[in-house]
């Protein structure tokens, strides 16, 4: 575990799955991030690649061939490299091997880093392709959780998911027993001045799913209506909104995503997946979202 702080936050970052643990509020005097009870979810913030959510019938297609994958791909369950530290910034790196290659076709090196500025956390995605003659196909998305409640003497049920200026989203839901995303049949979600109220039957249903880059802030805010933590993903296309579903689970999850779970049905192959990134030979993708706590 690498820590990073300054004045306002205090934040804790793991070589395995370069995931980000902790970030303690100074200011406030608690842990934002969610601890990984296994009672309910025993994962902080993992970094989801090279998919993003489930594949339809466990397995992706590529140039004919299928291969078996699991759940938000790989990357989260295995160890990086540290390659970088600064007094602000720690960077580690994934890159591909033997045992990736024959689940997943393709060369990469994933570079994570997690930057800290005053009451912000950025981290920064680099997806490289090393390959002199592959495209590099991928998917990568943000799975943080957050306690809620935080404030000592709270309920869940206190607090509110806020998309700040919308009036109205379009979501959908995942599948029950399909596990996919069931985009023909969408949903909408009316809000008060940009408020979603937190109920305790709220994620019975699974994730909301954002589509279409309508969302590009989203927030926690404390049950006075003030904000708790806030996320900003300027120009991804999907945002997942999450917790256990008919649980009294203590955590909210605000995740941003570049790619997601297959649609019902789809059995196309890779390069035709939902939001699929491509780079190209010696190309590099890079993305960044920021978290705010307040």
């Amino acid at each position: 575990m690498h820590y990073l702080e300054n004045d306002r936050i205090r934040i804790a970052v793991a070589a395995h799955g370069a995931e980000l643990c902790g970030i303690y509020d100074k200011k406030r005097g608690h842990e934002v991030v969610w601890q990984a009870d296994p009672k309910y979810w025993n994962r902080h913030a993992p970094v989801l690649f090279p998919f993003v959510g489930k594949v339809c019938g466990g397995q992706y297609r590529y140039k004919g061939v299928s291969y078996p994958m699991g759940q938000h791909g790989f990357a989260r369950d295995m160890d990086f490299t540290l390659v970088g530290v600064t007094d602000d910034s720690i960077t580690y790196v994934l890159r591909s091997d033997e045992e990736t290659l024959k689940k997943y076709p393709f060369e990469f090196e994933l570079e994570i880093t997690h930057r800290i500025e005053g009451n912000k956390v950025y981290v920064e995605w680099k997806v490289t392709n090393p390959s002199k003659d592959e495209p590099l196909y991928f998917s990568i998305g943000a799975h943080p959780a957050f306690n809620v409640p935080v404030l000592e003497g709270t309920k869940k049920d206190d607090y509110y998911v806020v998309f700040e200026g919308k009036d109205t989203l379009q979501y959908v839901y995942l599948d029950p027993v399909a596990e996919a995303a069931d985009a023909e049949h969408p949903h909408t979600l009316e809000l008060d001045d940009g408020f979603m109220p937190v109920t305790m039957d709220l994620f019975d249903n699974d994730a909301f799913i954002f589509d279409g880059g309508q969302v590009e802030k989203v927030a926690i805010h404390y049950p006075d209506k003030t904000p708790y933590v806030t996320i900003e993903c300027k120009g991804f296309p999907s945002v997942g909104v999450w917790s256990k579903p008919k649980t009294d689970a203590p955590y909210i999850c605000l995740e941003p995503w570049i790619g997601r779970v297959d649609n019902m049905g789809f059995t196309g192959e890779l390069p035709e997946k939902f939001e699929e990134q491509c780079a190209m030979p010696g190309e590099f993708f890079k993305a960044v979202y920021s978290i705010a706590v307040d």
